[in-house]
């Protein structure tokens, strides 16, 4: 492997980092926004914006790996195909709470319940980012992926 090749594919694991460290970040935001209690109609539109903008970002990062990410690892390493699972589990858990809070944003639902959804989305979010890391930051630095990293890990 050339000394390229090997910057390229050690990329790969720092962009997965920085992606899931801007994925916090917007949660953490819009979490700090709702406690700040911004009035009404203000909060709820803040809210369908964030959630279009962070939801589809969070839905988009998932879809790559699931297109793209996780079979490539697959293929080069079979013995991770049970954590693949695991963490596509995550993916289609993750886009239901997303599902529910946009249901609740879009019917206005009180301060206290959006924040419920966000409690929720930000607990199994950082339990699938940590375990995602631990299990394939190292593999990442190995594995030849063709396609680009917004393709692969979302637009953000």
């Amino acid at each position: 492997m050339t000394e390229r090749e090997t910057t390229r594919l050690v990329a790969w694991s720092q962009e997965l980092r920085r992606v899931h460290g801007r994925l916090r970040e917007a949660l953490s935001m819009t979490r700090a926004s709702l406690a700040d209690g911004t009035p009404g109609e203000s909060a709820t539109r803040e809210l369908l914006l964030y959630c279009h903008g962070f939801c589809t970002a969070l839905d988009s990062h998932h879809q790559g790996e699931d297109r793209t990410l996780f079979p490539a690892i697959a293929a080069a390493h079979p013995e991770l195909r049970p954590v693949l699972r695991s963490l596509e589990q995550d993916h289609s858990m993750i886009a239901h709470l997303l599902g529910s809070l946009r249901d609740a944003v879009e019917r206005a639902a009180p301060p206290e319940e959006l924040d419920h959804h966000l409690e929720g989305i930000a607990a199994i979010m950082e339990n699938h980012f940590r375990y995602e890391e631990r299990q394939l930051l190292t593999v990442l630095e190995t594995v030849e992926l063709a396609a680009a990293p917004g393709e692969v890990l979302g637009p953000l």
